[in-house]
């Protein structure tokens, strides 16, 4: 493999498998601890462990919509919808984004990370393990966190930087010119009235 090439993705697959491993890890230690008895979709008599009050909590979920619990009774396609995520993020990166960016290779590793953790359970479960809730948000997991951080660093990015290549205003002093040009209608350009 040539160095550039590992050097593109090195940065993206060690934190691929640091979100993968936490999520994991946090999962068996949410059914050992809150589990194995799922809770309802209303989170009533769930066991709870309290973190701050009753703002933040872990009660263990099974969830077999898609992040945050949405669309919990369409069925298992849900399974192929991250593995969708990932691929349309490596090919984002991959096509369109600078990969020497350290920013976007962990946002890549985040989004990736999330997804195969997500998928892991589908496969296994045929659900996901949910177990942190915050004030009245659904209960989410790592990996729902880790694809929601690197989809909005990845966001930010294109956002500062269509902002930084964008030309600015007094640059564009007279379109007229570039309007005849992009004109479909050779025509009209020849009929305009010459001075």
């Amino acid at each position: 493999m040539p160095d550039h090439t590992l050097r593109r993705w090195l940065v993206p697959f060690l934190a691929a498998v640091a979100v993968f491993a936490a999520d994991q890890l946090t999962k068996l230690w949410a059914y050992r601890a809150l589990g194995p008895a799922p809770c309802n979709e209303l989170l009533v008599n769930c066991p709870r462990q309290p973190i701050i009050g009753v703002w933040f909590d872990l009660v263990y979920v099974t969830n077999t919509g898609v992040a945050f619990g949405l669309f919990r009774n369409v069925p298992q396609l849900f399974t192929i919808i991250p593995l969708l995520i990932c691929a349309g993020a490596a090919y984002v990166y991959v096509a369109y984004l600078p990969t020497h960016n350290r920013w976007l290779q962990v946002a890549l590793g985040l989004v990736l990370g999330g997804g195969l953790g997500n998928v892991l359970d589908r496969l296994r479960y045929g659900y996901v393990v949910d177990f942190v809730r915050v004030g009245r948000w659904p209960v989410f997991n790592v990996a729902d966190s880790a694809i929601c951080v690197g989809m909005a660093i990845m966001a930010v990015y294109l956002l500062l930087n269509e902002r930084a290549t964008a030309p600015h205003p007094s640059a564009v002093r007279d379109d007229t010119l570039l309007n005849a040009l992009l004109s479909e209608d050779p025509e009209a350009q020849s009929a305009e009235p010459k001075t």
